[in-house]
């Protein structure tokens, strides 16, 4: 019926046939509701605006370490974290002392993996009793992690520093900081983010701003040879879950990020088992994934897009209650996470099937099901074990993290909101 004929009709209508404004208001409401569909399909696959900021300077390669004074600002006083002593084995703290000669420089070591808060606040302690005015971090992600956290609480006004992390208080100044890179991992050096634990609660948290970009990064590959096959795997871990967490969740027509994404995972798949089953490390294999890690959480391949995050959130739990390494948690949980969204998310799975692991034969479910699969040998390929009882921990923990979710009064984790807490508890148990 066109419109004309249905002016008429309702121009004409007789008061005695209701049935007429009944099927009229009801064919009225399906068109309402055909048009609003259309414009919810198409909000969801547009690109959603962004602004783009990253003013980390990278200083990549061989040598890079001694353009350290040239970076630095002149006549700083400067603290210089690390973490448990290694740079002191593998000729880091050598090369960095080397080119800071004429600098003034403290020293504050002992940051741990997962950098514990109290550990932090005895640095900040240092930094208000000796003036710095300039924070150089030389490690991993963690003394990175740390030294944003420094930065941040050393000019916090409020009662407890803790607050910037567990009730994210914005960071509106902190000190200005510098890094030199020992681990390919967080993406830490390329990141205005961090995340700190609280020993006495054993709660983990993330923390950001953009005033805690590093002002440069020193990324020079040759200072991984000496790291243990385990932290190794963990970077390569590390990386892939980063990029997952920021592609696998919902189509949004952006193809630009996706296939960053996809570079960076296939870039990971094929140089990860390189670098965990050769005794001698290669410049090249350390130097891409160098690389891959950086661009895996430099901001790059989110813009426009959505994350979800709720495998770090998890994970996050398992590393305060156990302290197990963190891309291990992430390799434990994402399986558990891609399962329970597998029909939620299943365009973005099947992508991924397809373009990383090549896999187009069978129903959809096969497909997400063996990618799945495949993203679970490649963790353990690597040499992460990626089960709960292979790490001690059992239905007891479950309990815990959805108990202390529960008492934050959450509903859900992750950016999209779309893994609810009873959710939690049931996907851990088919990772146990």
């Amino acid at each position: 019926m066109n419109k004309s004929k249905i002016k008429e009709q309702l121009l004409n209508f007789d008061h005695n046939h209701p049935q007429f404004l009944i099927r009229y208001s009801i064919n009225l409401l399906i068109r309402i509701k055909n048009k609003l569909s259309k414009i919810n399909i198409n909000k969801k696959n547009t690109m959603n605006n962004f602004n783009f900021y990253n003013p980390v300077k990278i200083l990549f390669g061989k040598g890079k370490i001694a353009e350290l004074s040239k970076n630095v600002p002149e006549n700083a006083r400067i603290l210089m974290t690390y973490g448990g002593g290694s740079i002191f084995k593998n000729g880091v703290y050598d090369q960095v002392k080397a080119a800071l000669k004429g600098f003034n420089v403290i020293e504050f070591g002992g940051i741990e993996p997962n950098p514990h808060y109290e550990t932090l606040m005895k640095a900040v302690e240092v930094v208000k009793a000796e003036k710095i005015d300039f924070l150089l971090a030389v490690g991993g992600g963690s003394v990175l992690d740390g030294t944003k956290f420094i930065a941040a609480a050393s000019l916090y006004e409020g009662e407890l520093a803790w607050d910037i992390a567990a009730k994210s208080i914005a960071v509106t100044k902190a000190l200005p900081l510098g890094a030199v890179l020992t681990l390919a991992a967080t993406g830490s050096e390329m990141n205005s983010g961090g995340v700190i634990t609280r020993e006495a609660t054993q709660e983990k948290f993330a923390f950001g701003s953009p005033v805690l970009f590093p002002q440069f990064s020193v990324l020079d590959p040759q200072v991984t040879f000496s790291l243990p096959q385990r932290q190794v795997a963990n970077g390569i871990v590390d990386a892939y879950v980063h990029v997952i967490e920021q592609y696998l969740t919902y189509p949004m027509n952006t193809p630009v990020q996706d296939r960053f994404a996809e570079g960076i995972l296939l870039t990971l798949i094929e140089e990860g088992p390189k670098a965990s089953n050769s005794e001698t490390p290669d410049y090249e294999n350390r130097a891409n994934l160098m690389w891959a890690a950086t661009m895996a959480l430099n901001g790059i391949i989110t813009v426009g897009g959505k994350s979800d995050w709720s495998t770090h959130m998890i994970g996050h739990e398992l590393t305060a209650f156990h302290g197990i390494d963190h891309a291990v948690t992430l390799a434990i949980v994402l399986p558990g996470v891609l399962r329970l969204m597998k029909d939620k998310r299943r365009e973005k799975l099947l992508q991924y099937a397809s373009r990383v692991w090549n896999i187009n034969e069978g129903t959809d479910e096969q497909k997400i099901e063996s990618a799945i699969q495949q993203t679970e040998a490649f963790f353990r390929q690597v040499g992460i074990l990626t089960r709960l009882g292979e790490h001690k921990v059992g239905q007891d923990t479950i309990d815990r993290i959805v108990n202390r979710f529960t008492q934050r009064k959450m509903r859900a984790v992750g950016a999209q909101q779309d893994v609810s807490i009873a959710n939690v508890g049931e996907l851990l148990k088919t990772r146990l």
